[in-house]
């Protein structure tokens, strides 16, 4: 038998493997270059731009709480702006195929920094819904299907598709999911990171400077393939993205049973930068060992 197939698409998109980076673990440009060949991963996703420079959060931004990460980053970044002229030249340099995620505080600042890559290199916009709605601060864009639909139509454009990565925090996830699609959105990126808090119990205070974090990790796998599982098999047709808590070959091959068309790799980059690529060599050893001749066939297959 010859090596499997690793070409998927999502959408309209063709992708050489189903193994991406996840947004915010593998920096804005190539810093994962001297770890591996960028070009033989299916892509690239950013860290979170907007259309302006933003500083983030206070500083402590990430602790580890036994395998896991708690994070509060708070989007840090340079901008679209600067993306575009200091980070992207490299990655497409390296061969790289880039999505570009995308965030704002507000409808128009996603619509803003939207704009302000319409003509990059990206072969997809990864909408970021599961920030903070300061239009609403009740609640984040992706725990509201209105919310998440306003932000998914300012951000859609004929130059590229529009992924929208929604929150496991809500138990209207499927509902939230429909309401994506129905303006617009491509895909579903599922899922962001699951809320929780961490205490210094010397220092009696919360950990992180921004109190309250997102917690990634193992454990939130069976999480995502829930959030998968269940989006897939509501909406049978819309292409989807896994996220969450990808650590070994076995752990893609689930969530693409699970019904996901490509799986992103996060937390497991900080233990081992190279994780992304061993990743993708242990998908192509089960398809080889369990007689699959190309990673489509499995797709959904949890499904019967």
């Amino acid at each position: 038998m010859s090596d499997p197939s690793l070409a998927t698409r999502v959408g309209t998109v063709a992708l050489r493997s189903p193994i991406l980076t996840a947004a915010g673990t593998a920096g804005f440009g190539d810093e994962l270059a001297g770890y591996g060949d960028l070009g033989r991963l299916g892509a690239i996703v950013t860290k979170s731009l907007a259309s302006f420079a933003w500083p983030g959060n206070p500083a402590p931004r990430v602790a580890a709480v036994g395998e896991h990460l708690i994070n509060s980053v708070g989007l840090a970044g340079p901008g679209a702006a600067a993306w575009r002229r200091d980070y992207e030249p490299s990655l497409v340099a390296a061969g790289a195929t880039i999505v570009a995620s995308v965030w704002g505080r507000n409808t128009q600042e996603f619509a803003d920094a939207a704009a302000a890559l319409v003509d990059s290199s990206a072969v997809a916009l990864e909408v970021n819904a599961s920030c903070p709605n300061l239009e609403d601060r009740s609640t984040m864009f992706a725990h509201s299907p209105e919310a998440t639909a306003a932000i998914v139509r300012a951000t859609v454009h004929p130059a590229r598709p529009v992924w929208v990565k929604l929150s496991p925090n809500t138990p209207d996830l499927v509902a939230i999911a429909a309401a994506a699609v129905d303006a617009g959105a491509a895909a579903l990126v599922l899922v962001n990171t699951v809320l929780g808090l961490a205490i210094d119990i010397e220092r009696r205070r919360p950990v992180l400077g921004g109190v309250g974090g997102g917690v990634s990790g193992p454990g939130i796998h069976p999480v995502a393939l829930r959030a998968i599982f269940d989006c897939r098999r509501a909406l049978p047709d819309v292409p989807i993205v896994g996220v969450g808590g990808v650590r070994s070959g076995d752990d893609a091959i689930a969530m693409l049973m699970a019904g996901a068309s490509a799986v992103e790799v996060g937390t497991a980059i900080f233990a081992s930068p190279r994780a992304p690529w061993r990743i993708q060599r242990e998908v192509l050893a089960w398809l080889f060992s369990h007689g699959v001749g190309a990673v489509h066939e499995i797709i959904g297959a949890a499904h019967g």
